[in-house]
């Protein structure tokens, strides 16, 4: 598959020409001299960098640590790759915890405001300190137990 131009190798990975330009631009993919015809060619090994680099996106790296993972001249290997991935699910759970207790804030919050009135609702208090003192202020007493006895977290 060698001789690519930039269109054909973006048109057989699925993406546009300007994202092969912006991983140029990153430093991420080599920019090929021209070749014979005017065109820049681009090799098997282009695109198999760039599909590297879409899954690697796909698998939620950012475009620093995918530099990283290819490193100088291609020299990455396996215990790299492992490393950056397992350092990647401790940071993904650590999201989906923090998403987790936002949900439960949030399903509490509707709650609150559903129920009450408008002096009830802790969002119309923005600003304000919340009408009582709680470790957590879009929970109630009475809202903090029956939260717990659903069994959703804090």
């Amino acid at each position: 598959m060698a001789g690519l131009t930039i269109g054909k190798l973006a048109a057989v990975e699925g993406v546009g020409v300007e994202t092969v330009r912006f991983y140029q631009r990153r430093g991420l993919l080599a920019l090929p001299e021209r070749a014979g015809s005017g065109f820049r060619e681009y090799t098997e090994d282009d695109r198999q960098r760039l599909a590297f680099i879409r899954r690697a996106r796909q698998l939620g790296f950012s475009l620093g640590e995918i530099g990283d993972l290819l490193g100088a001249g291609d020299g990455r290997s396996t215990g790299d790759i492992i490393r950056a991935a397992e350092a990647k699910l401790v940071t993904i759970s650590e999201q989906i915890t923090e998403l987790t207790l936002l949900q439960g804030r949030l399903r509490r919050l509707v709650r609150v405001c559903a129920q009450g009135d408008s002096g009830d609702c802790v969002a119309l208090h923005v600003g304000e300190p919340p009408p009582e003192a709680s470790a957590d202020p879009l929970v109630s007493t009475g809202e903090a137990a029956s939260v717990s006895s659903e069994g959703v977290m804090p």
